[in-house]
């Protein structure tokens, strides 16, 4: 089997990771993974032996197998095991290894059904930070990508960064009114009727050179030693490696797209067509391509100095905030995934704030019927309904195994009883939904992705609108749509639509029925079909009577035998040898099939 180093050729990287695992107390799990020479000298390199994995298990190679770390980081990672929690340990590893890693643990803190409490709090610290790259490049990376030069594009350019994330970073700009996405447009005349002139205010987001190859190799990399972690080290399995570094890859692939982030902002804004209650931002597109995205620059407030320095009230601004969240889960099915208050800009005015929203990159989506099936346990929790919660989250998970439905009820029901029974408004929604999902997964309940990020969602905005309005009711505000949707799925037009549905399908049904029967008679006439059993306990109960078939044939031969030469008074001694090898075949098989037992 191909090593890890030849298909990602990169020993330095893989050196880089053998060493934080060690700095970082995760020499053990290093050397399970294959590494060698976990806290040895260099010099001892050729004496030192990597671990041995069980059969099946992807390799390293011999040079991974070779690798050493300083004996002093050795040292220091014994000394941070008995100082620092693991899943702190944990957040150090990633925030060491570079911004690929730092991503997958930001995903992974959004997956409650995979990873204990402890470790989704401390994994909610990482922050994708980096440093920023200097303006030439950005400047070189914007002008390879539109195809032009910089001041053909742009009357100008802020050479400093507004913010540097590990995939690309954003710079303000005066777009050049031609290249503009409203140009020609009323909206870009005057009083006068005659065009506006000069540029527009946009943001530039900027994809980091190279950042694909990166992402690319590090990719690669973490699906082998997911698979790696997997296999080496079984208790890892119920933390689902290979799943969380699957949902990692597809998220950051997106989110290499800038075209895709550009798609995100118009399907919001046409979702929010004729409310002024939300804003998002206006894409560019003669000034856009995958790698550049140019948008339109909100001159906003930031939430909290919105609410402390111009005269904006925090009850209203939570409101509206929430009510955006709630009509994109539960209306539209397409929603803002992370709506942290770094990515909402309050506009408008006091008395009729607008939240603008940023960073569309990351999205959610829930079909109308994982739609239906999340109101039905948002219902379910305010009748508190304990048996129709738990039946509604079963609804909306996988089962991946046979679940024990009376202890997975009971167990809903204890999660669900310090929640329910309280005012509506003092019940914590988010906090809720991550016990009731925790516990699902107990039972063997996989829940889907986007399910976990309407509770992320629900859970920021639900955290950010209490710290400016202590009395907000998250449940008043949603309960607006979870009434209009059961309106709608018992409307006459919602009854007659299923019913014609069910009567098509049975129409269908009944018309391919007879050519079906037909030939399933025309195989059974022509000998073609065979039917076959599989039961898992045939084989074992097959062998226990063809061994019990053999033991009965042997010692009815032995005693048949030795009787007879005793009967016949001929060769008596070897007619006793011959029933007491009687006796011993059958006190054999009877020692023998109590052990089975």
């Amino acid at each position: 089997m191909p090593s890890i180093l030849g298909a990602v050729r990169d020993l330095n990287r893989l050196r880089q990771i053998y060493l934080v695992l060690v700095r970082h107390g995760f020499g053990e799990i290093a050397q399970r993974l294959g590494f060698g020479g976990a806290g040895k000298k260099a010099k001892s390199a050729e004496a030192a032996e990597p671990a041995r994995l069980p059969e099946g298990t992807p390799d390293l190679g011999e040079e991974a197998a070779a690798l050493v770390v300083p004996e002093a980081e050795a040292e220091r990672g014994e000394k941070e095991k008995k100082t620092i929690s693991l899943p702190e340990r944990g957040r150090l590893v990633l925030m060491d290894l570079g911004p690929s890693f730092v991503k997958l643990g930001q995903i992974a803190s959004t997956r409650p059904d995979v990873l204990p409490p402890e470790w989704i709090k401390e994994l909610k610290k990482l922050q994708d930070e980096v440093t920023p790259l200097p303006f030439e490049e950005i400047k070189a990376a914007v002008e390879a990508s539109l195809g032009a030069s910089l001041t053909d594009v742009y009357e100008s350019f802020d050479e400093k960064p507004l913010a540097a994330a590990s995939i690309g970073q954003v710079h303000r700009a005066v777009l050049r009114r031609e290249r503009a996405a409203i140009s020609g447009t009323d909206a870009e005349r005057g009083p006068d009727g005659e065009p506006k002139k000069g540029g527009i205010d946009v943001v530039v987001k900027v994809q980091r050179p190279s950042v694909r190859e990166t992402v690319v190799r590090d990719l690669e990399l973490l699906h082998m030693l997911a698979g790696l972690v997997e296999r080496a080290i079984p208790e890892s399995k119920i933390y689902s490696p290979v799943a969380l570094v699957d949902q990692f890859d597809r998220a950051i692939t997106s989110e290499l797209d800038f075209k895709l982030e550009a798609e995100h902002s118009e399907r919001f804004t046409k979702n929010f067509a004729g409310k002024d209650v939300a804003r998002f931002p206006t894409v560019h597109k003669q000034a856009t391509t995958n790698r550049v995205l140019t948008l339109e620059f909100f001159d906003g407030y930031k939430i909290y100095d919105a609410v402390r320095k111009h005269g904006f009230e925090g009850p209203k601004i939570a409101k509206v905030s929430v009510g955006i969240i709630i009509k994109m889960i539960f209306e539209d099915g397409f929603f803002h995934a992370d709506p942290h208050p770094g990515n909402l800009f309050i506009m408008g005015t006091p008395e009729r704030p607008c939240v603008g929203f940023i960073d569309l990159g990351m999205v959610g989506r829930l079909s109308p019927e994982m739609r239906e099936k999340t109101v039905d346990l948002m219902v379910a929790a305010v009748r508190q309904d304990y048996v129709g919660i738990a039946d509604a989250l079963y609804a909306i998970a996988t089962p991946t195994k046979k679940v024990d439905m009376r202890a997975y009820r009971a167990e809903v029901a204890m999660l669900s009883e310090k929640y329910l029974g309280r005012p509506l408004k003092e019940i914590n929604l988010s906090a809720m939904i991550g016990d009731l999902v925790y516990g699902a997964t107990k039972y063997g309940l996989e829940i889907p992705p986007d399910f976990l990020l309407v509770g992320k969602a629900l859970m920021t905005v639900e955290g950010v609108g209490k710290e400016i309005d202590p009395e907000l009711d998250v449940y008043g505000e949603a309960r607006p749509y979870f009434l209009d949707l059961l309106k709608k799925r018992y409307s006459p037009e919602r009854l007659t639509m299923d019913l014609y549905r069910g009567v098509e399908r049975l129409s269908s049904a009944a018309y391919e029925l007879p050519p079906l029967t037909r030939e399933i008679l025309d195989d059974l006439r022509l000998g073609r079909v065979s039917i076959v059993v599989n039961d898992p306990q045939l084989k074992p109960a097959a062998d226990r009577l063809g061994a019990r078939v053999f033991a009965g044939l042997a010692m009815i031969a032995f005693l048949g035998s030795g009787a007879l030469l005793l009967a016949a008074h001929a060769q008596e001694t070897l007619g006793v040898i011959l029933i007491v090898m009687g006796a011993v075949v059958l006190l054999v098989h009877m020692i023998l099939n109590a052990l089975r037992k």
